[in-house]
């Protein structure tokens, strides 16, 4: 069974977490968390090839939304005040976007892209420090709304 951020798990810490999935104890998920090393973009692929083979469907569809993380701090990537839909309001936050598929055969989600505001983009070192990569492709939130 799977374990998410969003399962009915109250408290979650690895003891909880791994009892839910049916573990002994919190240490594969541990190692998984802290130490085992992987590309979170072969995740990503990965998981959409199994979907489109598992809950692939003619009827299928590709949910878009875009989401609010607020914060506190200015230091995260991508954080400033902006519009916020979870909030309702203008915040301190960063905004995330996210690609979920469904079918009568189930739902997955099968991406995520972060939204850096022209304040990031256009601050190399505020990136750096925040260990941003900067690949060329870097692009603020309104240049996406106009692809």
């Amino acid at each position: 069974m799977g374990v998410g951020c969003w399962g009915p798990v109250a408290r979650k810490n690895g003891w909880q977490l791994a009892e839910y999935a049916g573990q002994h104890s919190p240490g594969g998920l541990q190692h998984l968390l802290n130490r085992a090393r992987w590309e979170a973009d072969e995740v990503r692929d990965d998981l959409q090839r199994y979907v489109a083979e598992n809950l692939g469907d003619d009827d299928g569809v590709l949910i878009i939304d875009d989401t609010g993380f607020l914060k506190k701090g200015t230091t995260s990537a991508g954080v400033q005040r902006q519009y916020s839909g979870t909030a309702g309001r203008t915040e301190n936050c960063q905004i995330g976007v996210f690609a979920a598929y469904a079918s009568a055969k189930g739902r997955a989600l099968v991406d995520r892209e972060l939204y850096l505001p022209k304040s990031w983009t256009d601050d190399a070192d505020r990136c750096r420090a925040a260990k941003v990569p900067h690949d060329g492709r870097l692009r603020p939130r309104e240049s996406w709304r106009k692809s």
